[in-house]
């Protein structure tokens, strides 16, 4: 991820967000069919929901996709009315024959008045901003006191086999590497953005999943059916020539198969959760107001 930014510098515009939304409307119609890595997260992001005894009125599913995690909070009993938006027309089609309340909503500029909303969550959608530390700012915004945040998003784990054998066979082929795959956030990253957003009891974890393929054109293809397709902004990306993509998929069939033959994806997830601060919230003690000394902790742990 580049490195933070002067506060009152623009953000590097990396990302073109009408491709985004381009590559996800062509995806809509057959997203059904490559939705296990969103059907995952949202799946454990509504397990961390039932984790916390709060009850929340209005939910917000933001980079909703086809809305799989907001039907998930509308079967919760800890959720009144959950509303959905996605910056794909075609994606918020589908929200909408789902029976939601769906709306076309860019994450770079939520339409939320602040302190609006309960609760917001947002399952890979957040990876593809330009301004992430402005988007998390935004939704810390539209949230309530003691409202909550539960996100996740690709961190810098993902696709390391396809980025390293993209940068072998061009390295090789024509002498430099142009960014292919997309930068993305590391686990401190993410724990230091989340503070700096002004998130209380912020909290960052990852999920490491490894998906494996017949051939690394099968990964090619479902990031194709996820809508998760480069979006790079113009002038920032140089096109990839045939002969390097082909000579990509030989490296990465040989460095990154099983026994069996299959070849390996790794995806990184990166959750994150952080309430909007209110009055009642437990506060961290001040700096010697502990009453055992860490040494002492240490001395008690070891003769236990």
């Amino acid at each position: 991820m580049p490195s933070p930014v002067p506060p009152n510098s623009a953000p590097p515009h990396l990302f073109d967000r009408e491709r985004v939304a381009r590559n996800r409307s062509r995806a809509a119609a057959s997203f059904k069919e490559y939705d296990f890595l969103k059907a995952r997260v949202s799946s454990d992001i509504a397990d961390r929901l039932a984790d916390t005894s709060h009850s929340f009125d209005r939910a917000f599913d933001l980079g909703a996709h086809d809305g799989q995690l907001a039907k998930l909070l509308q079967a919760s009993d800890q959720v009144g009315s959950v509303e959905a938006g996605d910056i794909s027309s075609g994606m918020v089609a589908l929200s909408r024959a789902g029976g939601l309340n769906a709306e076309q909503v860019d994450e770079e500029g939520l339409p939320f008045p602040q302190a609006s909303l309960d609760l917001i969550v947002s399952a890979l959608s957040l990876h593809w901003v330009n301004d992430l530390p402005g988007a998390l700012v935004q939704i810390r915004q539209a949230l309530k006191p003691d409202g909550l945040f539960l996100g996740a998003l690709f961190g810098a784990g993902t696709l390391s086999e396809l980025r390293a054998s993209l940068m072998e066979a061009e390295t090789e082929l024509t002498g430099g590497v142009a960014a292919r795959v997309s930068p993305l956030p590391g686990l401190r990253d993410m724990a230091s953005l989340m503070q700096r957003a002004g998130f209380a009891l912020p909290v960052v974890d990852r999920d490491q999943v490894v998906v494996r393929y017949r051939s690394p054109m099968g990964l090619l293809a479902d990031l194709k059916g996820m809508g998760e397709r480069a979006a790079f902004a113009a002038g920032t990306m140089r096109p990839l020539p045939r002969r390097v993509l082909m000579r990509a998929m030989e490296i990465y069939a040989n460095d990154h198969s099983d026994p069996d033959g299959r070849v390996r994806a790794s995806f990184e997830v990166v959750h994150m959760s952080g309430w909007s601060p209110a009055d009642s919230q437990p506060k961290p003690l001040k700096p010697g107001s502990a009453r055992v000394s860490l040494a002492d902790a240490v001395r008690s742990h070891k003769s236990s």
